[in-house]
């Protein structure tokens, strides 16, 4: 079973509370995780990812084990703490400003 921790506006509109728990068959990688996650929260659709390409949107940043995976590729496997649920992976909102 896969942790997810969703930022709290995401959250919030997929009207969960604390981590989501998706099963992912293997290879559980970065695509495998947001897959799963835009299936079972159909209305979380286009906010992580563009609609069409696939691409993460700016200011959304993934981690996992304390590794920012934001800029890797989306066939990344995810660490094994991840995949047996030890760790959570992360998706972040960043801040951005001055």
């Amino acid at each position: 079973m896969i942790r997810v921790a969703l930022p709290f506006h995401l959250r919030n509109l997929a009207r969960v509370d604390g981590e989501v728990e998706l099963e992912i068959a293997n290879p559980v990688t970065l695509r495998a995780v947001l897959d799963a996650l835009e299936t079972r929260y159909p209305v979380l659709r286009g906010t992580i990812r563009d609609h069409g390409t696939l691409k993460r949107r700016p200011f959304v940043r993934f981690f996992a084990c304390k590794e920012d995976l934001s800029l890797e590729p989306s066939e990344t496997p995810l660490p094994d703490e991840v995949v047996s649920g030890a760790e959570p992976f992360l998706i972040v909102g960043a801040m951005a400003g001055g």
